[in-house]
């Protein structure tokens, strides 16, 4: 197994607001949590020497809830960010994503391909935000962030 302790070695999201998902929906969320789990840099920096890490991620009160635990379940902190900003990347993003796989069905590859870049972007833009916004107290990489950004997004899905 891994020894790096700046890594995250469990990831959960508060399912107490969803109903039911798009299959294609779980699909990606399934898929980002894998990829998370299988290759991420992840530091509590106040709590370095307690990780590897577990992770509970929730929208509470228009806010980001991130709840850190040491891989043995003690709780270490819980960092809430402000979603302003944030949320209007999402809504973008949603946007763009609709676009995207109804290009899929009827426009030509380079129209599909000049969508796909511009989703991409905004994705690069939200995990950006992201990264920067947590810099002060989690140190992450730029995939850590992608992957992250996504679990936002499905967060903010509602049925």
């Amino acid at each position: 197994m891994n020894g790096r302790r700046d890594r995250l070695v469990q990831v959960m999201l508060d399912e107490r607001t969803v109903v039911r998902r798009r299959p294609e929906v779980e699909h990606e969320r399934a898929i980002a949590i894998y990829d998370l789990l299988e290759e991420n840099v992840f530091e509590l920096l106040e709590f370095a020497e307690h990780g590897p890490y577990q992770l509970a991620i929730s929208i509470e009160d228009n806010r980001l809830g991130l709840n850190i635990q040491a891989e043995d379940g003690a709780h270490l902190s819980k960092v809430m960010l402000p979603l302003s900003g944030l949320r209007s990347i999402v809504r973008d993003y949603f946007m763009v994503c609709e676009n995207y796989y109804a290009a899929i069905k009827k426009s030509s590859p380079s129209q599909i391909e000049a969508i796909d870049m511009g989703r991409r972007a905004l994705h690069n833009e939200g995990s950006e935000m992201l990264r920067e916004r947590l810099a002060d107290r989690i140190r992450i990489d730029h995939d850590t962030a992608r992957r992250l950004f996504t679990l936002v997004c499905v967060l903010h899905i509602r049925g």
